[in-house]
């Protein structure tokens, strides 16, 4: 009776939801616009130095969460972060669009349960399909298929990656079209298998190809950085990497908790990513890497992305991003250091995907050279990409 009960209202919420929609989507707009700021500079002009050698980057960027509001990429927009449009301006090459299936209410980085969800709101307010109501798994799905629709929109102007041939061929036609732009998608938090490692085959055929163990809370497959527990990776989580690794997935360790990645890097064969991070030698916190495991997931062949927002790099101008690359670049080396910014990802940055030759001046500024410039903005992750996808 209770299920029927809710049921019934799920459906007249629906129903309710269809027949205001405008209304809706404007207050989603909204409430992207406030979690998605860019912070107002004034930030230095980019040199003429950055700005020659920015347009020759192939920039590549780990983590952005740009499908979850429903927004049309094709399109630019005066909200968020990220857009097809955007990425052209910016000379991305490549982000990896990641899918964040459900967050706790009243969210913090210290302690937080999987009793509350967040996005249920949002599948609700954004109409949905009505097997996403109570399947994380179907939200994944969601998210796929939102992607290969807006490559099928975008007029050939981007395209979603799924092996490395399909990688190689992209690289070479963008040599001679450098307005093309291309996704890889990933999963944030393995509850979106919805607590069965099968279903990493599942979600590999819809086109992913990253999942991270956890995301704000502790999940079946492993501790969060900011769960109740915070233990290492279960059975479940094991036989999670086991299947990916067979596959050619990235296990992305972004969110784990300190005793899930020293199991990861444990059990791992293959490179492994912290997708979006900083490191606690510049912002000493539960949400950032020790140097003990910047170390761990560099000796795997791997990267860490460093997140653009304080909480992340340590501060609000595009000068503690620089720092903090500067710092890990010192530690691992160039070689396994990438971009990670967590754009659309309910957090404050300052510079959008279409202003990111701001970072290339100021990595310019904290004295990096040009060749470790071109590794960390995007030359490892297509490294690590080109390796690592399946073969096609």
């Amino acid at each position: 009776m209770r299920r029927r009960v809710a049921l019934a209202a799920g459906t007249a919420v629906v129903g309710a939801a269809a027949a205001a929609g405008p209304l809706l989507d404007r207050y989603v707009a909204r409430v992207e616009s406030r979690m998605n700021p860019v912070t107002q500079g004034p930030w230095p002009e980019p040199s003429e130095r950055a700005l020659a050698l920015h347009a020759t980057l192939r920039i590549a960027d780990l983590h952005a969460d740009s499908l979850l509001f429903g927004r049309d990429l094709v399109r630019r927009s005066a909200r968020g972060h990220v857009d097809v449009p955007r990425m052209q301006a910016g000379n991305v090459a490549l982000q990896v669009f990641s899918m964040p299936t459900k967050t706790p209410k009243h969210m913090n980085y210290e302690h937080n349960t999987d009793q509350t969800d967040d996005v249920i709101a949002l599948a609700l307010a954004k109409r949905w399909p009505r097997a996403t109501w109570r399947s994380l798994m179907a939200r994944a799905l969601h998210f796929a298929a939102a992607a290969e629709r807006l490559a099928a929109r975008s007029d050939g102007a981007f395209r979603v990656i799924r092996t490395r041939a399909e990688l190689a061929a992209y690289l070479a036609e963008r040599a001679d079209r450098p307005s093309l732009t291309a996704g890889v998608l990933s999963i944030e938090g393995a509850h979106a298998l919805d607590d069965d490692p099968a279903n990493v085959d599942v979600v590999f055929d819809a086109g992913v190809r990253m999942i991270s163990p956890s995301h704000f809370f502790d999940t079946a497959f492993g501790g969060s950085a900011h769960g109740m527990e915070q233990g290492g990776l279960t059975a479940m989580g094991r036989e999670m990497v086991r299947r990916m690794e067979a596959r050619g997935m990235l296990l992305d360790l972004a969110h784990a908790s300190a005793a899930a990645i020293d199991d990861a890097l444990s059990v791992a064969t293959r490179p492994v990513v912290a997708s979006h991070t900083g490191v606690k030698g510049v912002c000493d916190n539960s949400r950032n890497l020790s140097d003990e495991h910047l170390a761990g997931i560099a000796a795997t062949g791997g990267l860490v992305g460093i997140g653009f927002w304080d909480v992340a790099s340590g501060g609000k101008e595009p000068e503690w991003i620089a720092r903090s690359i500067a710092y890990a670049v010192g530690r691992v080396g160039a070689d396994h250091v990438g971009l990670g910014s967590d754009w659309d990802g309910a957090v404050e940055v300052p510079f959008d995907a279409g202003s990111l030759v701001i970072l290339t001046d100021q990595l310019l500024r904290v004295g990096l050279d040009e060749a470790a410039i071109r590794l960390v903005m995007g030359e490892n992750v297509l490294r690590v990409l080109g390796q690592g996808l399946p073969e096609g």
